[in-house]
C-alpha cells in the first residue's frame, strides 16, 4: 500500500506487523498476541489521524493512487453496464466514461471521469482531464437519458479539464458551459458525486445536480491548491496555505451550502476498504434517488436551477 507523508508512523507499525506475520509463516512462531496489539495501535492511530486532517492532507487523500476510481464504482454498483461512446461531432474521449445500466434494478445513465490507475490507463484516460469531445459526449448522454426518462448519476474525479491548445481550438470553454447548461435543463433526477478530486469547471460540468454529494475525504474547488498558490503567491510551496483559504473540504462545502451531503469513508480512507465505501455510496444514492423520482419532472428542473441561482444571489458566507 502507498502511504502518505503524514501516515509514516502508521506505515512503520504496519511494516512491523508484516514482518511478524512473515516470521510466523516461515518459523511456525505464534505471534498472534503481538500482532493483535500492534493492529490495535494502527487502528487507534488511523482513527486519530483521519479525525483531524488538514485541508492539504485531505487533498492528498483525495488524490491517493489506491483510491477507488469511476470504473471501480461502475463495476461494483451498476449491473449490465453498456458503455456509449463518441460525441457525434469529433470523436471519443476516454477521460469520460458513460453508459446505461441498472442500479438496484432501476435503469440509470452513469457518466463519470476516470483518471486511470497505472501508466497505460492514465495515458488512455488522459489522467482524467477531458477534452471538449468528452463534455459533448456527456451532454449527449444526459439528453438521451432525458428523452427516455432515465435518472442520471455522475461520478467526478478530475484535477480539471484538459488545458492543451488542441482542446482550446475545439472550444473547451463552450463545451463545459453547454454541459453545465444541459445539467440544469434535463427533466430527470440528477445525482452528482465527488469521489476524489473535483477541480475547476472540469468538475462542475458534471456536478450541477439536484443532489451533490461528496465522499468524506474528497475535495472540490474552483482551482487546485497548487494553481492558486502559483497565481497568488508565485510560489507552489504555498499550496498548504491555499488549501486552507479555498475551503476545499467536504465539511467546509456542506457548511457553505455548496453540496448537499457527505458520505462517510472507512477509517483510513476509501482506499483501505473498497467494499465498505461502495456500500455507503450505494445506500446514499438509493435514498436520494427514491426521493427524487417522486418529484414531477418540471419541479425537478426548477428546483435544480433555483438551487444554483440562490448561491449566486445570496453569496456564500465564509
Amino acid at each position: 500500500m502507498h502511504f502518505l507523508d503524514f501516515e509514516k508512523p502508521i506505515a512503520e507499525l504496519e511494516g512491523k506487523i508484516a514482518e511478524l506475520r512473515h516470521l510466523s509463516d516461515s518459523d511456525g512462531l505464534n505471534i498472534a498476541e503481538e500482532v493483535s496489539r500492534l493492529q490495535t495501535r494502527v487502528d487507534r492511530d488511523l482513527r486519530s489521524t483521519y479525525a483531524k486532517l488538514t485541508p492539504w492532507q485531505k487533498a492528498q487523500v483525495a488524490r491517493h493512487p489506491d483510491r477507488p476510481h469511476t470504473v471501480d464504482y461502475i463495476k461494483a454498483l451498476i449491473e449490465d453496464f453498456m458503455p456509449l461512446a463518441g460525441d457525434r461531432t469529433f470523436g471519443e474521449d476516454e477521460a469520460i466514461i458513460g453508459g446505461l445500466g441498472r442500479f438496484k434494478g432501476r435503469s440509470v445513465m452513469v457518466i463519470g471521469i476516470e483518471k486511470g490507475r497505472d501508466t497505460e490507463t492514465r495515458i488512455k484516460h488522459s489522467f482524467g482531464m477531458a477534452r471538449p469531445e468528452g463534455y459533448r459526449k456527456a451532454r449527449r448522454l444526459m439528453e438521451l437519458a432525458d428523452r427516455f426518462g432515465i435518472p442520471v448519476v455522475t461520478l467526478v474525479d478530475t484535477s480539471g479539464a484538459y488545458p492543451g491548445v488542441d482542446a482550446e481550438e475545439r472550444g473547451q470553454a463552450e463545451a463545459i458551459a453547454r454541459c453545465i447548461e444541459t445539467c440544469l435543463n434535463i427533466r430527470v433526477p440528477l445525482i452528482s458525486l465527488i469521489i476524489g478530486e473535483g477541480g475547476s469547471g472540469g468538475a462542475m460540468a458534471l456536478a450541477a445536480g439536484n443532489v451533490v454529494l461528496m465522499l468524506e475525504h474528497a475535495i472540490y474547488s474552483v482551482i487546485s491548491p497548487e494553481g492558486c498558490a502559483s497565481i497568488l503567491w508565485r510560489d507552489g510551496d504555498q499550496a498548504k496555505t491555499a488549501a486552507e483559504a479555498l475551503k476545499i473540504t467536504a465539511q467546509d462545502l456542506e457548511r457553505l451550502g455548496v453540496i448537499d451531503g457527505i458520505i462517510p469513508e472507512p477509517i483510513g480512507g476509501a482506499h483501505r476498504a473498497f467494499e465498505a465505501t461502495f456500500t455507503a455510496v450505494r445506500d446514499t444514492i438509493d435514498m436520494h434517488l427514491n426521493q427524487l423520482i417522486r418529484i414531477e419532472s418540471g419541479q425537478l428542473r426548477a428546483r435544480r436551477r433555483d438551487k444554483f441561482l440562490q448561491m449566486g444571489r445570496n453569496g456564500l458566507s465564509i
